[in-house]
């Protein structure tokens, strides 16, 4: 019978979910609302509908849909994209989540609510809902624009503190008083266990996706992905983790490996089906009674959710160079709360530390929050235009410069970089280490004592020990103080620059020395008990013996060429397969500029107008790059060239301008995408010198357009000025942008040779 109630409930479940997935669709609504009303009607606080009878198995039903939610989000995680899209987003993100967790803290404590009550609620605040934005810019095609990827990329940071807060939050809400350094361990283990899982599984997952590839087919890499999924997550609850940590850990890993994105489609069925039954189970915990009670604290924390996130994530986007318009629009799309609140709410409930009301309220705030989403991201256009219009001058012009002096200070300074490719080497090749010995400590010892200890001398027990663990961990010694070419060639450089380097040089050259040293010294102070003098020597003799041994050069070698290749895998396939797209991305990541493949309606107004008639170019703002007819490519279409019904257009231009111009093309969300990556197109870009015959001259007086290149922006005095008017002038200094087929590249190469000859 118990069976048969699963079933029913089961039943029941995905039943009111379908059809209020039909309803939300038809209201052009988020479908995640859909399931929390599913979730309510056949909840136990509403009576009308037929209501569940197992809520326990409906609650493991949950957990596992929340292990679907991680790994699904873990795969789209991207370590690369993080650190690419620069200060940015890290900004941004710190302040908002230190700010509005702050924010929820002093809420709560004026609710009358416990510290740790308040506590659990600033972590809840502070967490934007990823499925919910990712889900309102689909909707509304603003995904590709400048602000959308600056959100995109503080969600992930802000599922990264998520994550750590499900590691801290349960120590703090148990032993109520969590010092310093516990908290510091804590989040110290957090660290090396996911760099460690990281190395590990990037070293070998793609090796062994590649070598099985020709018997993997859809089924088998499904089975073996799930697998994967829940060995991981048995593993970080075995070690004190939450379950959720494993799932996205595993789904990060996975998801740098060239199977990433076909394991992302097929997950996605299975993500959605027990996404779903999780949401359903939050909409079943509202109770309409606790609402009602409660009405007063859900519209405070609803008003606090929608205006200081938006508030102070608008305020980190303008700390960090951005301009007004991308901040109001970066923080009005972050207020909202979702999952992972559900997540730390739950987490909450099930260690018995908040009120039975809070997590009901929590939903309501999250419920009216995704309603407001989108309505706020259409406003926050028209609110940076009246905030523009309303502001000081003063403070505007203040803006403008500190905008302008972002942009021009490099971030990339030599030392900066020497630095920070210093502490990820020693992070790196730290935890490697330190892995390495706390295994041969926990279970190699161990293992040569029991089996071997009464046969022979502890001196012999001690040297296989101590010999084992060192020549597992010689190429990664090696690899610790080594520097490869370009390093040493910058620390030379910058040796020779100033004398206040060298300090700073020869610390980490002494670091690295000293860390070396350690580990070696750990493990023979572990083996061996004689005087700390011989065995420091011993301990040198066997660090110079692996820094000149040619065999450990050439195992560390292969270890780095194998983990390099692994890790780029990815990348180096969607270069080959992408090259133009790759290229653009590369050049023009930090420009208000983008190519958007369109398709033209046989209803659009341009339909057979040549290109000069349409005046595109001064009405919109936008290039056309390439027309794609059926089979028949035109690339840098002339103004004489008609737009044809269906035809395929690239076109560039700022988020605005392409934006302007679909509502007139009409054009479908089926644009073919190969039409975007052209394996014949690129970027060139060169600088007007005072000898140059274009010097002076308006950019439709050049030649350019007779070789094949189209200009589509220049870079004058820090300022780049896209998709410029043909009357602009070229001026002394200028970095032009141009766009063309790689077959006219020797005729663009060769005219700036002649120009250097003059």
């Amino acid at each position: 019978m118990e069976e048969l109630h699963l079933l029913t409930d089961l039943a029941l479940i995905l039943i009111s979910a379908g059809v209020m997935t039909l309803l939300f669709k038809w209201l052009k609504q988020p479908l995640v609302l859909g399931y929390i009303v599913a979730g309510f009607l056949v909840g136990p606080h509403f009576n009308l509908f037929p209501t569940i009878m197992e809520t326990s198995s409906i609650s493991e039903w949950s957990e596992i849909g929340i292990i679907f939610l991680l790994f699904a989000l873990g795969l789209e995680f991207s370590f690369k994209r993080l650190f690419k899209v620069g200060s940015t987003a890290f900004i941004t993100a710190g302040v908002e989540i230190i700010t509005v967790f702050v924010a929820g803290y002093l809420t709560g404590y004026l609710f009358g609510w416990s510290t740790v009550e308040s506590i659990f609620l600033g972590g809840m605040l502070a967490m934007s809902s990823t499925t919910i934005v990712v889900k309102a810019f689909n909707d509304m095609g603003i995904q590709k624009q400048k602000f959308a990827d600056i959100v995109l990329v503080v969600l992930i940071i802000q599922d990264l503190v998520a994550i750590l807060m499900m590691v801290l939050l349960p120590a703090v809400a148990l032993k109520q008083n969590v010092g310093g350094i516990q908290m510091l361990m804590s989040i110290v283990k957090l660290v090396f266990f996911i760099i460690l899982w990281f190395l590990v599984g990037i070293y070998f997952f793609p090796t062994f996706f590649k070598k099985t590839k020709k018997m993997l087919n859809d089924e088998t890499l499904l089975i073996i992905s799930i697998g994967l999924c829940f060995g991981m997550v048995v593993l970080a609850t075995k070690l004190g983790f939450s379950s959720a940590l494993g799932a996205f850990v595993m789904g990060s890993i996975l998801g740098e490996t060239i199977e990433g994105h076909h394991i992302e489609k097929l997950m996605k069925s299975i993500k959605d089906l027990f996404g779903a039954i999780f949401f359903v189970s939050v909409g079943m915990m509202v109770d309409p009674q606790i609402l009602v009670q409660y009405w007063f604290p859900i519209v405070i924390l609803s008003l606090v959710t929608i205006i200081v996130k938006a508030a102070m994530s608008g305020v980190g986007v303008l700390l960090s160079g951005e301009s007004l318009k991308v901040a109001v629009q970066t923080g009005m799309s972050l207020s909202q709360i979702g999952e992972f609140a559900f997540i730390i709410a739950t987490l909450g409930n099930s260690l018995g530390v908040m009120q039975a009301y809070i997590y009901p309220v929590i939903v309501a705030v999250s419920v009216i929050t995704t309603f407001t989403t989108p309505y706020c991201i259409r406003l926050a256009e028209p609110a940076a235009n009246g905030l523009e219009r309303i502001l000081p001058r003063r403070w505007i012009i203040m803006m403008k410069r500190h905008q302008a002096r972002s942009n021009t200070v490099n971030q990339q300074s030599e030392m900066r970089v020497l630095f920070l490719n210093f502490v990820k080497n020693v992070l790196l090749y730290g935890v490697i280490l330190f892995a390495i010995m706390l295994a041969a400590f926990q279970w190699l010892n161990p293992f040569v004592w029991k089996h071997l200890g009464s046969n022979l001398s502890p001196f012999v027990i001690g040297c296989i020990n101590a010999g084992a663990t060192l020549l597992v961990m010689a190429p990664f010694l090696y690899g610790l103080r080594h520097e490869d070419k370009a390093t040493r060639e910058l620390s030379s450089k910058l040796w020779r620059d100033s004398k206040f380097n060298r300090g700073g040089l020869a610390a980490m050259i002494l670091l690295k020395l000293f860390l070396v040293l350690f580990f070696v010294l750990a493990v023979l102070f572990r083996n061996f008990k004689y005087s700390y003098w011989v065995l420091i020597l011993l301990a040198v003799a066997i660090f110079i013996f692996i820094n000149l041994s040619e065999k450990t050069m050439r195992r560390y070698s292969r270890i780095e060429y194998k983990f390099k290749q692994n890790l780029n895998a990815k990348e180096i396939q969607e270069q080959n397969e992408h090259p133009f797209e790759y290229s653009y991305n590369a050049q023009f990541s930090n420009k208000d500029i983008h190519l958007e493949g369109l398709r033209v309606s046989p209803d659009s107004e341009f339909v057979g107008k040549q290109i000069a008639e349409t005046d595109i170019r001064r009405v919109f703002g936008v290039n056309i790059v390439k027309i794609k007819r059926g089979n028949h490519v035109i690339t840098l279409p002339s103004a004489q060239e008609r737009i044809m019904p269906y035809d395929k257009l690239l076109v560039l231009g700022n988020d605005q301008q392409i934006a302007n111009f679909m509502k007139v093309i009409q054009y479908e969300d089926e644009a073919a995408k190969e039409h975007v990556n052209d394996k014949n197109m690129d970027f060139y870009s060169f600088v007007i010198e005072n000898n140059s015959p274009l010097l002076g001259k308006p950019i439709f007086e050049s030649n350019l357009r007779d070789i094949g290149f189209m200009v589509i922006s220049i870079d004058r005095q820090n300022k780049s000025h896209i998709n410029p008017d043909a009357s602009m002038h070229f001026e002394s200094g200028d970095v032009v942008w141009v766009v063309g087929e790689k077959q006219n590249l020797h005729l663009l190469l060769a005219a700036k040779a002649e120009e250097g000859s003059k």
